[in-house]
Protein backbone atom coordinates (compact mmCIF):
# COMPACT_ATOMS: atom_id res chain seq x y z
CA UNK A 1 0.00 0.00 0.00
CA UNK A 2 1.30 3.40 -0.95
CA UNK A 3 2.02 5.95 1.86
CA UNK A 4 0.06 8.66 1.28
CA UNK A 5 2.05 12.65 1.47
CA UNK A 6 0.27 14.61 4.20
CA UNK A 7 0.94 18.59 3.92
CA UNK A 8 0.17 20.16 7.28
CA UNK A 9 -0.72 23.39 5.93
CA UNK A 10 -2.55 22.01 3.27
CA UNK A 11 -4.66 19.82 5.83
CA UNK A 12 -4.39 22.17 8.89
CA UNK A 13 -8.30 23.01 8.64
CA UNK A 14 -9.72 19.69 8.51
CA UNK A 15 -7.21 18.27 11.50
CA UNK A 16 -8.85 20.85 13.66
CA UNK A 17 -12.24 19.97 12.55
CA UNK A 18 -11.52 16.19 12.79
CA UNK A 19 -9.71 16.41 16.47
CA UNK A 20 -12.95 18.36 17.56
CA UNK A 21 -15.31 16.19 15.74
CA UNK A 22 -13.37 12.68 17.11
CA UNK A 23 -13.78 14.37 20.65
CA UNK A 24 -17.50 14.65 20.09
CA UNK A 25 -17.84 10.58 19.03
CA UNK A 26 -15.53 9.68 21.16
CA UNK A 27 -17.50 11.35 24.61
CA UNK A 28 -20.61 9.14 23.39
CA UNK A 29 -18.58 5.83 23.61
CA UNK A 30 -16.83 7.39 27.09
CA UNK A 31 -19.90 8.31 28.47
CA UNK A 32 -21.70 4.61 27.40
CA UNK A 33 -19.05 2.08 27.42
CA UNK A 34 -17.76 -0.07 30.63
CA UNK A 35 -14.53 1.75 31.89
CA UNK A 36 -11.50 -0.42 31.11
CA UNK A 37 -8.05 0.27 32.34
CA UNK A 38 -5.73 3.08 30.74
CA UNK A 39 -9.30 5.10 29.22
CA UNK A 40 -9.22 2.01 26.36
CA UNK A 41 -12.84 2.43 26.70
CA UNK A 42 -12.72 5.21 24.80
CA UNK A 43 -10.93 5.07 22.29
CA UNK A 44 -11.42 5.09 18.16
CA UNK A 45 -9.43 2.40 15.76
CA UNK A 46 -9.09 2.83 12.20
CA UNK A 47 -11.02 0.74 9.73
CA UNK A 48 -12.18 -0.27 6.19
CA UNK A 49 -13.93 3.01 5.64
CA UNK A 50 -12.24 5.46 7.93
CA UNK A 51 -12.55 5.73 11.84
CA UNK A 52 -15.12 3.56 14.00
CA UNK A 53 -16.19 3.61 18.01
CA UNK A 54 -16.75 -0.28 17.43
CA UNK A 55 -19.41 -1.60 19.52
CA UNK A 56 -21.06 0.66 22.00
CA UNK A 57 -23.68 -1.08 24.35
CA UNK A 58 -26.97 0.75 25.06
CA UNK A 59 -30.18 -0.74 25.94
CA UNK A 60 -31.67 -2.15 23.02
CA UNK A 61 -28.12 -3.76 22.40
CA UNK A 62 -25.01 -2.10 20.89
CA UNK A 63 -24.73 0.28 18.19
CA UNK A 64 -21.19 1.60 16.32
CA UNK A 65 -20.26 5.06 15.43
CA UNK A 66 -18.30 5.73 12.30
CA UNK A 67 -16.81 8.08 9.88
CA UNK A 68 -16.53 7.24 6.82
CA UNK A 69 -13.64 8.75 4.72
CA UNK A 70 -13.93 7.30 1.22
CA UNK A 71 -17.91 9.00 0.76
CA UNK A 72 -17.34 11.47 3.89
CA UNK A 73 -20.10 10.54 6.26
CA UNK A 74 -20.96 10.07 9.57
CA UNK A 75 -22.80 6.35 9.72
CA UNK A 76 -24.43 5.01 13.44
CA UNK A 77 -25.42 1.29 12.79
CA UNK A 78 -27.82 -0.11 15.90
CA UNK A 79 -27.92 -3.90 16.12
CA UNK A 80 -31.61 -3.20 15.71
CA UNK A 81 -31.03 -2.92 12.27
CA UNK A 82 -31.90 1.00 12.50
CA UNK A 83 -29.31 3.61 10.91
CA UNK A 84 -28.77 6.87 9.75
CA UNK A 85 -25.85 8.91 8.68
CA UNK A 86 -24.90 13.11 7.62
CA UNK A 87 -22.24 14.81 5.19
CA UNK A 88 -19.30 15.78 7.09
CA UNK A 89 -19.17 18.99 4.41
CA UNK A 90 -19.74 21.84 5.99
CA UNK A 91 -20.46 20.80 9.36
CA UNK A 92 -19.38 23.23 11.95
CA UNK A 93 -18.32 21.89 15.54
CA UNK A 94 -21.61 22.95 16.90
CA UNK A 95 -23.64 21.55 13.47
CA UNK A 96 -21.93 18.05 13.72
CA UNK A 97 -22.58 18.26 17.74
CA UNK A 98 -25.94 19.24 17.15
CA UNK A 99 -26.68 16.51 13.91
CA UNK A 100 -24.86 13.52 15.95
CA UNK A 101 -27.04 14.19 19.07
CA UNK A 102 -30.44 14.60 17.02
CA UNK A 103 -29.62 11.25 14.97
CA UNK A 104 -28.97 9.16 18.08
CA UNK A 105 -32.01 10.30 19.62
CA UNK A 106 -33.90 9.27 16.93
CA UNK A 107 -31.66 6.05 16.88
CA UNK A 108 -33.29 5.62 20.35
CA UNK A 109 -29.31 5.53 21.73
CA UNK A 110 -30.24 8.57 25.00
CA UNK A 111 -26.69 9.94 25.94
CA UNK A 112 -25.46 13.62 26.96
CA UNK A 113 -21.64 14.30 26.98
CA UNK A 114 -19.31 16.40 28.47
CA UNK A 115 -18.97 19.31 25.44
CA UNK A 116 -16.09 20.56 26.78
CA UNK A 117 -13.24 19.59 24.34
CA UNK A 118 -10.32 17.90 26.26
CA UNK A 119 -6.49 18.43 25.87
CA UNK A 120 -7.33 21.89 24.04
CA UNK A 121 -6.65 25.29 25.27
CA UNK A 122 -8.82 27.91 25.71
CA UNK A 123 -11.34 25.68 24.31
CA UNK A 124 -14.96 26.48 23.36
CA UNK A 125 -17.54 24.18 23.91
CA UNK A 126 -18.88 22.03 21.02
CA UNK A 127 -22.41 23.64 21.26
CA UNK A 128 -21.17 27.17 20.71
CA UNK A 129 -17.88 26.68 18.67
CA UNK A 130 -19.96 27.97 15.43
CA UNK A 131 -16.51 28.76 13.52
CA UNK A 132 -16.52 28.03 9.92
CA UNK A 133 -13.62 26.00 8.66
CA UNK A 134 -13.08 24.39 5.30
CA UNK A 135 -13.68 20.29 5.01
CA UNK A 136 -10.84 19.36 2.66
CA UNK A 137 -12.13 15.74 1.62
CA UNK A 138 -8.36 14.91 0.28
CA UNK A 139 -6.68 15.76 3.41
CA UNK A 140 -9.19 13.59 5.30
CA UNK A 141 -8.62 10.98 2.91
CA UNK A 142 -5.12 10.94 3.11
CA UNK A 143 -5.25 10.96 6.99
CA UNK A 144 -7.42 7.98 6.68
CA UNK A 145 -4.67 6.26 4.60
CA UNK A 146 -2.00 7.32 6.50
CA UNK A 147 -3.38 5.81 9.68
CA UNK A 148 -3.83 2.16 7.89
CA UNK A 149 -0.79 2.18 7.00
CA UNK A 150 0.73 2.90 10.47
CA UNK A 151 -1.49 0.26 11.87
CA UNK A 152 -0.28 -2.52 9.29
CA UNK A 153 3.52 -1.40 10.32
CA UNK A 154 1.95 -1.69 14.52
CA UNK A 155 0.91 -4.80 14.06
CA UNK A 156 3.67 -5.90 12.99
CA UNK A 157 6.12 -4.73 15.09
CA UNK A 158 3.63 -6.27 18.37
CA UNK A 159 3.54 -9.63 17.00
CA UNK A 160 6.43 -10.88 19.19
CA UNK A 161 5.84 -8.69 22.08
CA UNK A 162 4.18 -11.81 24.90
CA UNK A 163 3.83 -8.91 27.43
CA UNK A 164 0.76 -6.55 28.52
CA UNK A 165 0.28 -3.85 25.23
CA UNK A 166 -2.71 -2.06 24.20
CA UNK A 167 -4.74 -2.13 21.48
CA UNK A 168 -3.90 -0.02 18.10
CA UNK A 169 -6.21 2.54 19.01
CA UNK A 170 -6.35 6.46 18.36
CA UNK A 171 -7.04 8.91 21.28
CA UNK A 172 -9.41 11.60 20.61
CA UNK A 173 -8.17 13.65 22.95
CA UNK A 174 -4.76 14.05 22.30
CA UNK A 175 -5.46 13.14 18.44
CA UNK A 176 -3.01 10.66 17.56
CA UNK A 177 -2.79 6.65 17.08
CA UNK A 178 -0.61 5.00 19.79
CA UNK A 179 0.49 1.69 20.90
CA UNK A 180 1.87 0.85 23.50
CA UNK A 181 3.80 -1.95 25.98
CA UNK A 182 4.18 -2.23 29.45
CA UNK A 183 7.01 -4.27 31.54
CA UNK A 184 4.55 -5.21 34.48
CA UNK A 185 6.13 -2.98 37.31
CA UNK A 186 4.24 -0.17 38.72
CA UNK A 187 5.49 3.49 37.96
CA UNK A 188 5.90 6.30 39.90
CA UNK A 189 2.85 8.85 39.66
CA UNK A 190 2.48 10.86 36.93
CA UNK A 191 2.39 14.92 38.36
CA UNK A 192 2.09 16.40 35.01
CA UNK A 193 -1.20 18.38 33.86
CA UNK A 194 -2.98 18.36 30.49
CA UNK A 195 -5.45 21.22 29.45
CA UNK A 196 -8.96 20.11 30.59
CA UNK A 197 -8.16 16.58 31.85
CA UNK A 198 -8.50 15.25 35.40
CA UNK A 199 -5.22 14.48 36.91
CA UNK A 200 -6.68 11.25 37.97
CA UNK A 201 -7.07 10.22 34.63
CA UNK A 202 -3.33 11.01 33.52
CA UNK A 203 -2.31 9.21 36.56
CA UNK A 204 -4.26 5.81 36.22
CA UNK A 205 -3.35 5.73 32.83
CA UNK A 206 0.72 6.01 33.57
CA UNK A 207 0.30 3.87 36.59
CA UNK A 208 2.72 0.93 35.16
CA UNK A 209 6.08 1.53 33.19
CA UNK A 210 5.44 1.93 29.82
CA UNK A 211 7.18 2.05 25.80
CA UNK A 212 4.42 4.15 24.07
CA UNK A 213 4.76 4.87 20.25
CA UNK A 214 2.80 6.33 17.78
CA UNK A 215 1.90 8.77 14.76
CA UNK A 216 0.61 13.01 15.42
CA UNK A 217 -0.17 15.13 12.27
CA UNK A 218 1.26 18.08 14.45
CA UNK A 219 -0.53 21.13 15.45
CA UNK A 220 -0.14 24.97 14.67
CA UNK A 221 2.97 24.91 17.24
CA UNK A 222 4.69 22.18 15.64
CA UNK A 223 3.42 21.57 12.12
CA UNK A 224 5.13 18.68 10.98
CA UNK A 225 3.62 15.00 10.81
CA UNK A 226 5.81 12.76 12.90
CA UNK A 227 6.11 9.45 14.66
CA UNK A 228 7.25 9.24 18.33
CA UNK A 229 8.36 6.83 21.03
CA UNK A 230 8.82 7.36 24.54
CA UNK A 231 9.12 5.80 27.86
CA UNK A 232 7.38 6.36 31.67
CA UNK A 233 8.98 6.90 33.52
CA UNK A 234 11.16 9.04 31.41
CA UNK A 235 14.77 8.49 32.49
CA UNK A 236 17.49 10.91 31.61
CA UNK A 237 19.86 8.36 29.63
CA UNK A 238 16.72 7.41 27.42
CA UNK A 239 17.90 10.76 25.63
CA UNK A 240 21.48 9.73 25.15
CA UNK A 241 20.78 6.64 22.95
CA UNK A 242 20.90 5.86 19.49
CA UNK A 243 17.96 5.46 17.87
CA UNK A 244 17.60 4.71 13.76
CA UNK A 245 17.08 5.79 11.18
CA UNK A 246 19.53 8.86 11.30
CA UNK A 247 16.62 11.51 11.08
CA UNK A 248 15.41 10.37 14.21
CA UNK A 249 16.11 12.47 16.50
CA UNK A 250 15.03 13.69 20.63
CA UNK A 251 12.60 16.50 20.90
CA UNK A 252 13.22 18.22 24.46
CA UNK A 253 10.28 19.43 24.60
CA UNK A 254 8.29 16.91 24.06
CA UNK A 255 10.30 14.56 25.99
CA UNK A 256 10.42 11.80 23.10
CA UNK A 257 11.94 10.06 20.29
CA UNK A 258 10.57 11.80 16.83
CA UNK A 259 10.81 10.66 13.05
CA UNK A 260 9.39 13.00 10.67
CA UNK A 261 6.06 11.34 8.96
CA UNK A 262 7.92 12.24 5.10
CA UNK A 263 10.73 10.52 6.25
CA UNK A 264 8.48 6.94 5.94
CA UNK A 265 6.73 7.99 3.34
CA UNK A 266 9.33 8.75 0.34
CA UNK A 267 11.29 6.02 1.55
CA UNK A 268 11.97 3.17 -1.00
CA UNK A 269 10.24 1.08 1.64
CA UNK A 270 7.93 2.75 4.66
CA UNK A 271 6.90 -0.09 6.72
CA UNK A 272 11.06 -0.65 6.83
CA UNK A 273 11.89 2.52 7.86
CA UNK A 274 9.51 2.67 10.10
CA UNK A 275 9.84 -0.65 11.91
CA UNK A 276 13.35 0.22 12.29
CA UNK A 277 12.59 3.65 14.17
CA UNK A 278 9.67 1.18 16.57
CA UNK A 279 12.28 -1.49 16.96
CA UNK A 280 15.60 0.65 17.86
CA UNK A 281 13.52 3.35 19.64
CA UNK A 282 12.14 -0.01 21.92
CA UNK A 283 15.74 -1.50 22.14
CA UNK A 284 17.41 1.82 23.84
CA UNK A 285 14.24 2.07 25.99
CA UNK A 286 13.81 -1.18 27.72
CA UNK A 287 17.64 -1.41 27.98
CA UNK A 288 18.05 2.13 30.07
CA UNK A 289 14.80 0.97 32.09
CA UNK A 290 15.90 -2.58 32.92
CA UNK A 291 13.30 -4.33 31.47
CA UNK A 292 13.35 -8.34 31.27
CA UNK A 293 13.16 -8.23 27.19
CA UNK A 294 13.41 -11.88 27.05
CA UNK A 295 10.61 -12.41 29.13
CA UNK A 296 8.46 -10.10 27.28
CA UNK A 297 8.70 -12.07 24.21
CA UNK A 298 7.19 -14.65 22.36
CA UNK A 299 9.36 -16.80 20.05
CA UNK A 300 6.70 -18.43 17.06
Amino acid sequence: MKWPEIKFEESENTFELLHQWTQIVGKVRLKLSPRKNHSWHVTLYPNSEGLTTGPIPYEPGIFEIKFDFNRHELKIKTSSGRQDKFALAGQTVASFHEQLMEKLDYLGVKVKINNTPNEIPNAIPFPKNTKRVPYNPTAAKNFWKALICIKRTFLEFGENFAGKCSPIHFFWGSFDLAFTRFSGRLAPKFEGVLPNMPQSIMQEAYSHELFSVGFWPGNKDFPEPSFYAYIYPNLPEFRKEKVKPKEAYWNDNLGEFMLPYNVVQKSANGNKTLLEFLNSAYDAGAKVAGWDTEALETKF
